[in-house]
């Protein structure tokens, strides 16, 4: 009972809004406004100063804040020591994952941890980068991998593992497909296929376009579709180009259905970053799989295999 209070307590805290944090918990907003009441009577203090706009905290509430926190991760810390000393005991790992790297970068990372560490239990969840910080941030998830643009925020561990490098992607008959590389000028002579507006992956072609004088404007893009593998497709039947992540068409560069072109001007990057909360301890498995993605040879080599640890080049013999 007093755990659950304590949690009321900082989620209207962190929230600053007694409706917001009631949505969040799942309670009703007179329940959230009792326990918060029960908490000042029983330490004889106001905590928050409530208002038209939401509530923030009283000098007693901010040193009680920083308290709560402290015994929750001590609470939580406690849970995870005592269940791992429970026999036969599966540990589950909660990860999160924007969606470029759910589809084509965690499979066989997967496939490689259920080999390794053949006890461990993976909840995945995909979803947005906001989605996957605010998870990491309530520990509803231990470990997000995202790509693209990091959130700030002082609870929140950012390491980058991978840069994922954007290049322009074309059918492997294609005029330019005895090529390796093509210049910014080149890219508005062909039909451009791309992700919809508002995509991570879109989102940072556009920057980097600019950041390299190119004008998106100047592209003629003929198609928008909402996902990577809708764009293979259109793409592979010769309908256009594309610029979109390396990680995503390996497997068809190798089977010789596309090629690959990298940018001569400027290589593009974007950074796939591992996000952990830094009040959080993790365990040896959750460890693991950390030390997994910073290796990068490693890395690279499970990536190059398919599901069943076999090289993509052999199944082309």
């Amino acid at each position: 009972m007093f755990e659950q209070q304590l949690l009321v307590f900082k989620e209207v805290a962190e929230t600053k809004n007694i409706t917001l944090a009631a949505k969040k918990l799942h309670m009703s907003q007179p329940s959230i406004s009792l326990q918060i009441q029960n908490l000042e009577n029983q330490y004889g203090a106001k905590f928050f100063d409530r208002t038209n706009k939401g509530v923030s905290l009283t000098r007693a509430g901010e040193v009680f804040y920083e308290h709560v926190k402290n015994v929750l991760e001590i609470l939580n810390n406690a849970q995870q020591q005592v269940s791992s000393l429970v026999e036969d005991q599966r540990e589950v790992i909660y990860l999160g994952a924007t969606l470029t790297i759910g589809e084509y970068v965690l499979p066989p990372i997967l496939a490689y941890m259920s080999k390794n560490r053949p006890d461990v239990d993976f909840k995945v969840k995909i979803a947005n980068t906001e989605a996957i910080s605010q998870d990491v941030l309530e520990k509803r998830i231990h470990i997000g991998l995202i790509e693209g643009p990091v959130p700030r925020h002082k609870e929140l561990v950012v390491e980058s593992f991978w840069e994922d490098e954007l290049v322009v992607v074309v059918p492997y008959h294609h005029p330019w497909g005895t090529r390796t590389s093509i210049t910014l000028a080149e890219l508005p002579q062909e039909r451009l296929i791309t992700s919809e507006v508002g995509s991570g992956t879109r989102k940072v072609m556009e920057l980097a376009l600019k950041e390299r004088g190119l004008d998106p404007a100047q592209l003629n893009v003929t198609m928008e579709l909402g996902s990577t593998q809708a764009i293979k497709q259109v793409v592979a039947a010769g309908l256009g180009i594309a610029i979109i992540s390396a990680l995503t068409v390996r497997r068809e560069c190798e089977q010789h259905i596309f090629k690959a072109l990298k940018i001569q001007d400027s290589p593009v990057y974007r950074t796939l970053s591992i996000l952990s909360h830094a009040q959080t301890s993790q365990t040896k498995d959750e460890r693991f799989l950390i030390n997994l993605l910073h290796d990068r040879q490693l890395l690279s080599d499970i990536l190059s295999k398919d599901c069943f640890g076999i090289d993509s080049a052999e199944t082309e013999s």
